[in-house]
Formats: structure tokens, sequence, C-alpha cells
């Protein structure tokens, strides 16, 4: 079983999305054989493109929400219905015991991908996270566990 965790930016601009998602599809498409687990937060942007393409693969989804109201905090009006999508076809859902959304929570979300996964994905800018538990902060922790990270930035990548 190939078990890859994904982090990173949820401000793709428009014109980024489809260039990571065809970057996801091909790091994915050339991973050992085996099922294919995707365990993610499923915030918008980098998350939700992993997870469309673990499921495009064949795979299945392990989510990690970081609080209780996430869902109601931070998933936007114009994101809900894909969020909504993604979340019912996961195979687990594991929501972290923070009864709010916060850095401390995403942190701990990030660790718990960490926890699951023997390697990787990050779609990440190589900039500093914007606050604790962003991209680059789950990066570190990361490569100080060992684990593998393949990076993903595609040329012309941007962020809004």
């Amino acid at each position: 079983m190939r078990r890859i965790g994904i982090t990173g930016h949820s401000n793709l601009s428009e014109t980024t999305a489809p260039l990571i998602a065809d970057a996801l599809h091909r790091v994915l498409a050339v991973l050992p054989d085996g099922p294919l687990v995707g365990v993610t937060c499923l915030a918008r942007g980098a998350d939700q493109l992993f997870a469309r393409a673990v499921l495009d693969l064949g795979g299945s989804l392990e989510v990690v929400l970081p609080a209780h109201d996430y869902r109601d905090r931070k998933v936007k009006p114009d994101n809900a219905a894909d969020f909504d999508e993604l979340l019912g076809r996961a195979a687990v859902v594991d929501t972290l015991p923070f009864p709010e959304s916060g850095r401390e929570a995403y942190m701990a979300a990030g660790e718990r991908v960490l926890a699951k996964v023997e390697a990787m994905i990050a779609v990440w800018d190589g900039g500093p996270s914007g606050g604790h538990g962003g991209t680059a902060d789950v990066v570190e922790a990361a490569r100080e566990r060992g684990l593998p990270v393949t990076l993903v930035w595609p040329v012309g990548a941007t962020r809004e």
C-alpha cells in the first residue's frame, strides 16, 4: 500500500490549478503498483486537487479535519460543494479534538497527516509559512521525520 500525504497552498491562482492538477496526476501515476491511499486535510487548492487525483487513479482518501468547526468556519460558500463531495468520498475522516480552527489545530493536523504516511507531496512555492501550521512548517516537519517530500510547483504557477 502506498500512503501519500499532501501539504500545499490553498490560494492557488485560477490559471495555476490545472497546472497543479496535471503535475499531481503525473507524480501519483508513477508510484509503485499497489493500493493508493491519499491523506489530506481537504483544504481548498492543493489538498482538493490532490484528493481528486488520488480518486481519479483509483485510490482512496483519508481526511484529517483540524477542528470540529472546520467546515463551518473555514470552508467558503463557493467551495462548499466540492469540499462536501470529497469529504463524502473519504474512506476515513479523522477530526482532531480542537473545538475551533486555528494555527495550533492546523499544525496538529499536519502532524497527524505526517504520522499516517510514508511520503509527502508539497505543492509549495518555497516561501515561508503565512502562520504556524502552514505549508513550509509541514514540509520542515516531514523532513525532520525523514519522510521523502516531492515538491510540486510547475513553471508559471502563482498564488492569489
